[in-house]
């Protein structure tokens, strides 16, 4: 066994995004590219020797082949040890856990997260701080940095490593340890969460469904609802990972878990309802007839937090990101809790979390968490929704309109407008950029326009500021129409417009979101042109 040292140059476009670096997959597979990053990221953070790191991701295509390229580097750069999930395999969640609870260095997360997975379709990797969360920007930059400087990279010359096994082993002088994926969350869930009530929730005849997308929450999920909770058989649907997640987009959204909406939405659907993404940090809520945004259940968690054992008495202030609808904000207000507004990233939240300024967080895209990790976490939302349904022993139509007729219905929508040209996106944002000086005052589809900027963010805690992180338009009413680029798509630009109302009036409750908002999207299309620009009258996708 030797080491080599590969003689390499630069690669374009390694620039890490809000969670990581996403490329087809073919792109990682490509000579020197996989490897260029990992040195990029080992040299970003000033060197892994003598380092401790958890290794693990969500089980796509190229997953087994990038984990054990990565233990040949990791050993050839002097790592002490590294934590490895068996077989390759762990939740995001399940990974912030294991860094946080094993006090290592760091971690690698092999995921594109909601993407596709397969030869023609996403890849990610990305490097999760001490702490247990997404690499911040002053991380993320070195190791962009890096990328650009890049002249070799070490790696070791060997076979294989036995991940399948439990147990330790060495490769050079570093050791692999090889863990359960599954067991430290489950007792993490354990400690968090009154299984005794959840137990007796299932015993008493309730009933539920959850798809896992053939994703990686599957194995989590049969241990937690199943084996621990004592939900039925079959509860839990497509539980095997798979690596192209049975063809389908392991998006826990009304489009792609189509098939567990349908069932939900039927006359003889179960109480509840459930899904988790590819890695497991994004979550679908459901319940018999009802459809729960991400913004909503955020804020229902929020306004339920002294149901919770490990939460009552103890929460103090929750954050969202800009995009994710008021509604989180009303329960702060009414609480008398800082509610904190910050860029879409899960990394934005950590700094809040660290200093304890908040401890419930949420983003529109179906990440719920809290500071039991520092990572979004699916199936802890899913627990929080059991519990809370197990405390008021009502549906969970019952405790959204109950939650409405408290703090008002904020009516959202998230529009998608996926593989637009790059160039004429960029030409709408900048043109919309151009006009906000102009827009108060003005009227759109009957709405007033009150206010318009372009988002940035100053952190409390260590001041630095983040800009240009989307374009916000405020109506009269409480109305709210953003516009934003996403950064977590691998081919194109995806122009999200994200649209939101604010309902008072109990009587207007149960209007369907599209229709509720039907003035404010047609406002959106004229403010920014968007038919005009990218040649789309219709979103791709709405949520």
């Amino acid at each position: 066994m030797t080491i080599h040292t590969i003689h390499t140059k630069p690669i374009d476009g390694q620039k890490p995004g809000t969670s990581g670096l996403r490329k087809k997959t073919h792109v990682f597979m490509e000579p020197h590219y996989l490897e260029n990053f990992v040195q990029s990221i080992f040299d970003g953070i000033g060197g892994v020797n003598g380092k401790i790191f958890v290794l693990g991701g969500d089980g796509r295509y190229f997953n087994d082949r990038a984990v054990q390229v990565i233990l040949r580097m990791a050993a050839a750069n002097g790592a002490k040890r590294m934590i490895v999930g068996r077989d390759g395999l762990l939740s995001t969640p399940a990974a912030s856990n294991l860094i946080r609870k094993r006090k290592t260095d760091g971690g690698i997360v092999l995921s594109a997260s909601h993407n596709p997975g397969g030869p023609e379709e996403d890849f990610g990797i990305k490097f999760n701080v001490p702490n247990g969360g997404p690499a911040p920007e002053a991380i993320t930059s070195a190791i962009y940095e890096a990328s650009g400087s890049i002249s070799e990279y070490r790696i070791a010359i060997t076979g294989d490593v036995d991940i399948s096994c439990l147990g330790k082993s060495k490769l050079l002088d570093m050791e692999i340890e090889v863990i359960d994926p599954v067991e430290d969350y489950v007792a993490l869930m354990e400690e968090l969460y009154d299984f005794d009530a959840l137990r007796a929730l299932f015993a008493n005849g309730f009933t539920m469904r959850f798809d896992a997308l053939h994703a990686i929450t599957g194995p989590y999920a049969k241990a937690i609802f199943e084996d621990a909770l004592g939900a039925p058989d079959g509860t839990v649907l497509n539980a095997v990972p798979l690596p192209d997640f049975g063809g389908g987009h392991p998006d826990p959204n009304p489009i792609w878990a189509k098939s567990l909406v349908d069932e939900m939405m039927s006359g003889d659907a179960p109480e509840f309802g459930a899904a988790s993404d590819g890695d497991g940090d994004r979550n679908m809520i459901l319940g018999r007839g009802v459809y729960v945004t991400p913004s909503d259940s955020v804020a229902v968690i929020a306004a339920n937090t002294d149901l919770v054992k490990s939460y009552k008495g103890r929460v103090k202030g929750f954050a969202r990101s800009m995009p994710t609808s008021a509604a989180l904000d009303r329960v702060a207000e009414a609480q008398n809790f800082d509610c904190y507004e910050t860029p879409t990233g899960w990394k934005f939240f950590g700094n809040l979390l660290d200093s304890d300024r908040a401890q419930i967080c949420g983003e529109e895209s179906a990440g719920t968490g809290s500071d039991h990790v520092r990572e979004k976490d699916g199936l802890w939302a899913v627990l929080f929704w059991l519990s809370i349904l197990a405390a008021k022993r009502q549906s969970v139509s019952d405790v959204m309109q109950e939650h409405w007729r408290k703090y008002g219905r904020n009516y959202y929508s998230r529009h998608d407008y996926e593989g637009i040209d790059s160039e004429a996106a960029n030409g709408l944002m900048g043109a919309l950029t151009d006009k906000l000086a102009e827009l108060p005052g003005t009227e759109y589809s009957g709405r007033k326009i009150t206010a318009a900027d372009e988002f940035a963010y100053d952190d409390p805690v260590d001041g630095s500021r983040a800009e240009s992180q989307g374009i916000r338009v405020f109506f009269d009413g409480g109305g709210r129409v953003v516009f934003r680029l996403s950064g977590t798509g691998t081919s194109g630009a995806t122009l999200r417009v994200y649209i939101e109302d604010f309902e008072s009036d109990p009587s207007k409750h149960d209007r369907e979101p599209q229709e509720a908002l039907a003035g404010l999207i047609e406002a959106a299309d004229s403010i920014a042109e968007i038919s005009k620009r990218i040649g789309r009258n219709e979103p791709d996708i709405r949520t």
